[in-house]
């Protein structure tokens, strides 16, 4: 199975910089995968769901991660803090593979090795991040994050910090939809999924199947588990809304998860599930997602929900119609 046949041209002015006014403003694509598509407004997603469906969401909270310094020669230096790896020690992401002394507003130093570990001298830089961190935008908004992205950058529902991504299908939803789909009837439920680099990292390999994805923390509430049981055998769906619910959800049914402890009756872990053409799900009936990179994990999994030519045709239309792609960009229903 070759990358390459996951590959679509996107022009640039449809990748979109800014999200719409209001959330749930934004363009709908029903993907149907036995029969047309339908054009709407994500605000009309009550009228595809149905009273006793079950909408699972991630609750997970963006960290400002980007912090920008200045190397001893007077240089810049762009960095976007992964994880905490030891006492003040950390996996980052920067360009150049740059090594040496840092220094950051407010006396905050960092020794960088080879631009993927950092060692900072504070024990408090995630409190350092809330005040002077940017929103780790992706790089194909090709524009500096301000202060407005700490909003938009982030669900309406976001409670629990720990991505260096947004989980971009909730940025569609405001506290009013949701309101509206629970007097329909629809079950609303939450988990946790961290997004690390896991989600967003490309791939490079010709072939699909030597990828491997990086491992991402979860959390899924036991109780949500007998939930999905009872949707399916009553003959209602599980709607995921977004590719790292899907993970999540996915990773616990087939067991292909690193267990760790659990705590408050969630089941608790680390995955590096790959999901692409031939998976058979398992959990997920339908899924709310955004439009994606070409040759990226989430393109390759929403294909092997709806079908890969089925899925590029409708991107084709998506750009034929002039959606807005990528994170800030419109929503798909796939049913």
């Amino acid at each position: 199975m070759r990358i390459e046949d996951f590959d679509f041209t996107l022009p640039n002015e449809l990748i979109a910089l800014r999200p719409s006014e209001q959330r749930d403003q934004s363009r709908l694509m029903v993907l149907f995968r036995d029969r047309e598509i339908h054009h709407r407004l994500f605000r009309d997603l009550p009228e595809y769901l149905r009273e006793g469906d079950l909408l699972v969401l991630n609750n997970t909270k963006v960290i400002p991660a980007r912090v920008v310094g200045r190397k001893p020669t007077g240089g810049k230096l762009d960095i976007l803090i992964v994880k905490e790896t030891g006492p003040q020690e950390f996996e980052i992401l920067s360009r150049g593979g740059y090594s040496g002394r840092v220094y950051f507003e407010d006396g905050l130093e960092a020794e960088v090795h080879e631009g993927r570990k950092a060692v900072f001298n504070t024990t408090n830089l995630w409190e350092y991040l809330q005040r002077h961190g940017l929103m780790p935008l992706p790089p194909y908004i090709k524009r500096e994050p301000c202060p407005e992205d700490r909003q938009w950058y982030q669900t309406v529902y976001a409670d629990r910090e720990g991505s260096i991504a947004a989980p971009t299908a909730g940025l569609h939803f405001t506290q009013a939809l949701l309101e509206k789909l629970r007097q329909k009837g629809v079950l609303i439920r939450f988990l946790t999924l961290h997004v690390g680099v896991g989600t967003f990292m490309p791939v490079k390999c010709s072939d699909v199947r030597d990828h491997r994805m990086a491992e991402e923390y979860f959390e899924v509430p036991q109780e949500l588990l007998g939930l999905i049981s009872q949707t399916k055998s009553s003959g209602r769906r599980v709607v995921a809304v977004g590719t790292t619910v899907t993970r999540a959800l996915e990773a616990v049914y087939t067991g292909l998860y690193r267990q760790i402890r659990s705590v408050n009756g969630a089941i608790r872990g680390y995955t590096d599930l790959f999901i692409y053409p031939g998976y058979r799900f398992k959990a997920i009936d339908a899924l709310i997602t955004n439009f994606h990179l070409p040759r990226s994990t989430p393109l390759l999994m929403v294909s092997a929900l709806v079908g890969r030519q089925r899925l590029l045709n409708a991107y084709r239309e998506a750009i034929r119609k002039g959606y807005r792609f990528f994170s800030y960009g419109d929503g798909m229903l796939v049913l």
